[in-house]
């Protein structure tokens, strides 16, 4: 009996395991499209580049509405852990003072 227990809790970690791993990486390629997508979009671009100007944080607001807007959802710790990624001095800056620096 505790032979089967210990298996059936076994599996249902390793399936939570697995749960989460593909949660977090569709979650981490919802933040990629996302930046894909306004990257390419010349006025949302320029608007959000405006926003970040004066109010990084509020960028990042904005980001996740456009997001919800193409139906990509994303958090804002997901698209800060995204553009962490990037390797752009500008991106970098940014998202030191979206952070709370500067």
């Amino acid at each position: 009996m505790i032979y089967l227990l210990i298996n059936i809790m076994n599996k249902m970690l390793h399936e939570g395991i697995i749960y989460k791993y593909e949660f977090k990486n569709n979650m981490s390629s919802n933040a990629e499209k996302l930046y894909n997508l306004i990257k390419n979009d010349s006025r949302r671009k320029n608007s959000l580049f405006l926003t970040a100007l004066t109010n990084p944080k509020s960028a990042l607001d904005k980001i996740c509405a456009i997001g919800k807007e193409f139906n990509i959802l994303v958090t804002k710790d997901e698209v800060i852990e995204y553009l962490s990624t990037i390797d752009d001095e500008a991106t970098k800056m940014w998202l030191i003072k979206a952070r709370g620096g500067l």
